[in-house]
């Protein structure tokens, strides 16, 4: 996880450290060497996958002449992603990113007790089977809502146990591919995660927001935000609320924007594929993926 990249080039390797110092902790080998049991922590991958994508972000700044105010229309992140997104525009400064989102992760985690909630993704759910498998499994008593919007035929849902239990056969009967249970400790993204939202809304309000390079696309709302205000405000509600990636990436195209750059690996890349095929898109993770990039700034 962002080895060959610190190997390679030194803005990397100082992006590793700073958030490393930060935290406190050697974030960067558990990254580079395990165990993925510790790696996989909430608390830990957030912030983890945080320092990857700004590892990408700062090479391209530091040693190829990325600038995002002049080469970007607006920065977009799925869910933790956000805030790299938001680092990345210069709203919050590397360490409090990092601080943020170890936060974020250690709240989240807390938030609902292991095992008294859970996720579901529906593949080959369209938005609106998912949201009627949701108010039907949560009829007959506890929550379930759709958490991800991600990309036509592929809905998470989210909730406690008893609903998520009953989505499967209710997914079933209405002809839905297949309800395939998430490897997460809680139910994110859903009403259940509002002791985390309180959390980072303390959190937030004392951390500062700077001015943005360019505006950031919210994953709440699926509209533009550049009012560090604005920007505080929708990171709360995003814990609690549904992450509209799918509704996000169809609005690029009225706002000026025809190509996608993913930084730090090609899971979004995956889904925009599916959104909006029309799109130009291109992802950076290797070391040889950045030289061929930073040739066309």
């Amino acid at each position: 996880m962002g080895k060959s990249l610190a190997d390679a080039f030194a803005p990397a390797r100082e992006v590793f450290q700073e958030v490393d110092d930060a935290l406190s902790q050697k974030l960067s080998k558990t990254m580079w060497e395990g165990p993925e049991s510790d790696l996989v922590l909430t608390e830990n991958a957030q912030p983890a996958i945080m320092a990857a994508s700004i590892a990408v972000v700062r090479i391209l700044e530091k040693e190829m002449g990325l600038d995002l105010a002049r080469h970007a229309r607006l920065v977009a992140g799925h869910s933790l992603g956000e805030y790299s997104a938001l680092c990345a525009a210069g709203a919050f400064t590397l360490a409090d990113t990092a601080r943020l989102l170890k936060t974020r992760g250690q709240s989240m985690q807390s938030a609902v007790p292991v095992g008294e909630g859970g996720m579901i993704a529906l593949i080959g759910a369209e938005i609106e089977q998912a949201e009627e498998v949701a108010k039907e499994a949560s009829a007959a008593g506890g929550i379930c809502v759709v958490a991800n919007d991600n990309a036509p035929g592929q809905v998470v849902i989210s909730g406690s146990a008893d609903a998520i239990a009953r989505a499967p056969d209710i997914a079933k009967a209405k002809g839905i591919k297949r309800a395939m249970p998430l490897a997460v400790s809680a139910p994110f993204h859903s009403p259940l995660m509002q002791p985390a939202a309180d959390r980072m809304a303390e959190v937030l309000a004392a951390v500062a927001i700077r001015p943005l390079a360019v505006p950031v696309l919210a994953n709440v709302t699926a509209a533009e935000a550049g009012d560090p205000e604005a920007v505080r405000r929708l990171l709360v509600e995003q814990v609690t609320g549904r992450v509209r990636w799918r509704e996000s990436i169809l609005a690029l195209k009225s706002l000026g924007v025809e190509t996608t750059v993913e930084f730090g690996g090609k899971v979004l890349t995956g889904m925009v594929k599916r959104i909006d095929p029309s799109l130009q898109m291109i992802s950076l993770e290797t070391p040889a993926d950045l030289e061929a990039f930073g040739k066309g700034l």
